[in-house]
């Protein structure tokens, strides 16, 4: 038995090591900006970059994929991947990904209308006999979800999502606020389409492995590092600068997070 811990534990040891020395851990994303995106064929984003950092502090390679979120699901059921950027945890999952104990980010879902045809949402409730426009593959509050008072549409993308609902081919559209914002400025609708009160759900986002042997440890030293770089001035000045905001300005940084995704 001796002799067989101490196998196993050379073998973990060397398993998590392995992406220290030039062995790249494979990392698969959805584009979901302003979290995580591609400009100018330039990968950027509030936990895009956050976790570059992390990594590079913890001396492991990363090879990043942008994949719609089904295919990033499909890509981490086959194998084909190690970890997945921007995920929610939920007990399924749980059973496949190793989750570190701290979050890159926080996402609260709201609703968006067209303000040609205004709608006044203060519950679920209120969404009785509408159409709600939604993304593949995310995983929203179970309330919302198996909710039979309305109809869930999906869309491919999340432009094709604010497209129906400019032309009015759904009623609302849900997505996170921060997502939603950016998109509407995007797309030039700022004019056309706004954000309800209602906060339908908010959940925690996180970078999640699959749960091969070595991994737990790497996202628990991916845990600690995060954690103390969420206390430095840079991970607020990165905050800052996605928020549009100056870096001086004297605000309390704030975290986010994808059920679904």
């Amino acid at each position: 038995m001796p002799d067989f811990t101490r196998l196993l534990t050379a073998l973990l040891l060397t398993c998590l090591s392995a992406f220290a020395h030039g062995e790249k851990l494979r990392i698969v994303t959805e584009p979901w900006a302003p979290y995580v995106y591609l400009e100018n064929g330039q990968a950027k984003g509030i936990d895009y970059d956050v976790t570059v950092e992390v990594f590079k502090r913890l001396g492991v390679e990363v090879e990043w994929q942008f994949l719609p979120w089904k295919r990033c699901l499909a890509m981490i059921d086959q194998g084909l991947a190690d970890g997945i950027l921007d995920i929610f945890q939920t007990e399924q999952r749980g059973t496949q990904l190793f989750y570190p104990n701290e979050p890159l980010s926080d996402v609260e879902f709201v609703l968006f209308y067209a303000n040609a045809r205004p709608h006044s949402i203060n519950s679920l409730q209120d969404l009785r006999g509408l159409t709600v426009g939604t993304s593949p593959g995310y995983a929203y509050a179970s309330a919302f979800s198996e909710s039979p008072l309305f109809t869930r549409e999906p869309a491919p993308t999340h432009e094709a999502n604010f497209g129906k609902l400019q032309r009015g081919r759904i009623d609302l559209l849900i997505t996170d606020r921060r997502v939603g914002r950016h998109l509407r400025k995007d797309l030039g609708l700022d004019r056309e389409i706004s954000e309800l009160p209602l906060v339908v759900s908010t959940q925690s986002q996180y970078l999640a492995v699959r749960r091969n042997a070595g991994m737990q440890e790497l996202m628990q030293r991916f845990a600690v590092e995060l954690r103390n770089f969420k206390q430095e001035p840079a991970f607020t000045a990165l905050n800052a600068r996605y928020a549009g905001i100056p870096e001086n300005f004297p605000a309390t940084v704030e975290q986010q997070e994808r059920s679904t995704p």
